[in-house]
């Protein structure tokens, strides 16, 4: 084992944890303010910032976006050469500046005063150019960075960075942001399948639900589980209220509980009743888990008056790409 890189790497890591804790130490009403800035701002959140800074940038902006906040990513470089063209009086910025004196950021300021654009500023120089011109400044000092080159960008972006997801935590809660609100604007992925797909979108309804009534004879009731294909059916009382479920496994065990007298029974014989259901709102993930909890296959969806609204398979839930 090579100890020196071993060191290296250590140091490295208790850089950045020293660089996050000073940060932590530092948050106060400015980061408020900049919240509540960005809450009330009526346009787009606009991230500017060179190299290293512009990446971050661009990272807290995807960020926002995902947590119904507009932004865009503008290079400062572009936008001295027509990009400001993208911007409105309704924008607020976010600048981004280790030393705080970057010629480009400091470039578009003017314009962006013009438009009497408040400005927050990510800064690592408290005494810079543009924190001085700044409405709302955002410490992003660190002592060190990471690497045994003092020049390489790393505790400083790092602490920028957790700035930034820091912003958006305080504006999840300020805007009541719920898990259902980010699954919105993540629809097709995993995240959005298991937040967004509900039960009635996967539910069996109609002719493909299976129902017996509590009378229904050995032979009938094969024929129903098998028609069906879903492995059971519901038992209904003469409300057509559900009252109890017969699986594949039920059958099987009432095969050696009743042997030579099967075609005597009758489904209520052999049903399980008070049988686990869901309604038709809940998510198909929340369906999966009881499923999982209880070591079944399907529920019954009823509404609030234990009517039967349809069935939801396991089969379903996992062909929708749910779990």
């Amino acid at each position: 084992m090579n100890r020196k890189i071993l060191e290296a790497l250590k140091r490295a890591v208790a850089s950045e944890l020293k660089g996050i804790e000073a940060l932590f130490r530092r948050i106060d009403d400015n980061f408020v303010k900049a919240v509540e800035l960005i809450d009330s701002c009526s346009g787009r959140v606009i991230f500017s910032g060179m190299g290293k800074s512009g990446l971050i940038g661009k990272k807290i902006s995807s960020t926002f976006s995902s947590i119904g906040v507009p932004s865009m990513f503008v290079h400062p470089a572009d936008a001295a050469h027509g990009d400001l063209g993208m911007i409105t009086k309704d924008d607020i910025a976010i600048l981004l500046s280790n030393s705080g004196s970057t010629p480009e950021v400091l470039f578009i300021l003017p314009v962006l005063k013009r438009f009497s654009m408040p400005v927050i500023s990510i800064v690592g120089n408290v005494n810079s150019e543009l924190a001085r011109r700044s409405d709302v400044v955002l410490d992003a000092t660190v002592e060190e960075e990471a690497t045994p080159i003092s020049l390489v960008p790393t505790t400083s972006t790092t602490v920028a960075c957790v700035i930034g997801d820091a912003l958006a935590a305080g504006l999840i809660v300020k805007r009541n942001f719920k898990e259902e609100d980010f699954a919105f604007f993540h629809p097709g992925g995993s995240i959005g399948k298991k937040l967004l797909v509900r039960v009635e979108d996967l539910m069996h309804t109609d002719n493909e639900i299976p129902s017996v009534d509590k009378s229904t004879g050995f032979e009938q009731l094969i024929y129903e589980i098998s028609s069906k294909r879903l492995g059971m059916t519901t038992v209904v009382d003469e409300n057509k209220k559900l009252v109890g479920v017969i699986t594949d496994g039920d059958l099987r065990r009432a095969i050696e509980r009743f042997s030579d007298k099967l075609f005597n029974i009758k489904a209520e014989d052999i049903m399980s009743r008070n049988p686990k259901t869901i309604d038709r709102f809940s998510l198909a993930a929340k369906a999966a888990a009881i499923m999982e909890n209880y070591s079944i296959t399907s529920l019954v969806v009823v509404d609030s008056d234990n009517n039967i609204e349809g069935i939801i398979h396991l089969h379903d839930i996992l062909k929708a790409g749910v779990l």
